[in-house]
């Protein structure tokens, strides 16, 4: 089976194919994986917790006892029904191990389904590749929410309470969550049993008051700063973000959204269309707070020179991930590069 697309993970989770005997989750999103790790484990147990017909395991499990995940899949449920096993860390390391199990015919009749949980995976990686192309695999991608798909979670949890949000409250959401599934329905339940349910619509004093830990600020404020080559304010928000634990990569792929906004917003405008008002009727919202400058780094940004910053960002992705090499020097190197091609008009 090769990779499921983003429009399909939703049904393949709630539902999954009886004839798919692992399933592989992997992202830079940590809770996304999870989440979907759980909603599988719900689709397939009404229990998850049962330990007749639930098994979780970890590497170093496996490596004290090498056939003990091909003895799990092949066990019975002792009460009747399908068989769940989990694998948590998984990495490439157990590619041969997992291949045995898929291709194993008694495996599959007895109907156990594997779910594998792993961190980001390359195209070549030999994990990714074995459950993109195994009849009995399948691979579900968990990547960061984009713009759309975090304001239609935003606005489905809270329509699900009963409350509405301001335009300028969902725009400070849409900044400032967003990496990590799990995170954003923690801080937009705190954020619900703050306002309480069926209480009106959500104000910007309520969203500023309960939700963001500070680093999703100074990813932001990296962003702003990159793009406006402010020097000074980047490297105040760069040590924030370090500070904070923050990956080189998250804040990478924070900059590679905010270049991207911009190249959208300057391809409209080259159109003729009004740059305030596209600014303003965006989705998802940008924060009203960061509107103006928005407009003032489009007086120096188009499009041709956005597609090269955008180039030079996915790049350093990609060295972060397979040269070796430093991440943060590898991120802090690209970052000063585009801050110092950000040439400001001269005022008079």
């Amino acid at each position: 089976m090769v990779k499921i697309p983003n429009r399909g993970i939703d049904a393949f989770v709630r539902a999954p194919d009886s004839g798919i005997v692992a399933v592989l989750l992997f992202g830079e999103d940590n809770g996304l994986v999870r989440e979907r790790a759980g909603r599988l484990a719900t689709a397939v147990v009404d229990d998850p917790t049962d330990p007749f017909r639930v098994a979780e395991l970890l590497p170093s499990i496996l490596k004290d006892e090498p056939t003990r995940l091909f003895d799990e899949m092949g066990a019975l449920s002792l009460t009747g029904g399908r068989r769940l096993v989990r694998l948590g860390s998984a990495g490439n390391a157990h590619s041969g191990t997992i291949q045995a199990v898929l291709d194993d015919d008694m495996v599959a009749k007895n109907g156990s389904l594997l779910v594998v949980e792993a961190g980001p995976l390359a195209p070549r990686d030999s994990l990714r590749k074995l459950f993109e192309s195994h009849a009995r695999g399948a691979a579900l991608p968990c990547y960061p929410d984009d713009g759309r798909s975090l304001e239609g979670l935003i606005h489905d949890t809270l329509t699900a309470h009963g409350l509405a949000i301001e335009p300028s409250a969902m725009a400070y959401l849409c900044d400032n969550l967003g990496t990590d599934r799990l995170a954003t329905r923690s801080e937009l339940e705190k954020l619900v049993l703050y306002k309480g349910k069926n209480v009106g619509s959500v104000t910007l004093a309520e969203a500023e008051a309960n939700v963001g830990d500070g680093a999703p600020l100074a990813r932001d404020d990296v962003a702003l700063a990159t793009a406006s080559g402010d020097q000074a304010q980047l490297d105040r928000a760069l040590t924030k973000c370090r500070v904070a634990g923050e990956s080189p990569i998250a804040i990478l792929r924070t900059v590679i959204r905010h270049l991207q906004r911009l190249h959208l917003l300057s391809l409209k405008a080259a159109n003729g269309s009004d740059l305030g008002q596209l600014i303003k009727s965006h989705r998802p919202p940008i924060f009203f707070k960061h509107q103006q400058l928005i407009q003032y780094q489009l007086q120096y940004w188009r499009a041709p020179r956005l597609a090269q910053a955008l180039a030079i960002l996915t790049q350093a992705e990609l060295d972060c991930k397979t040269t070796g090499m430093p991440a943060d020097a590898v991120c802090g190197r690209a970052l000063i590069r585009i801050a110092n091609a950000a040439r400001p008009p001269a005022r008079r």
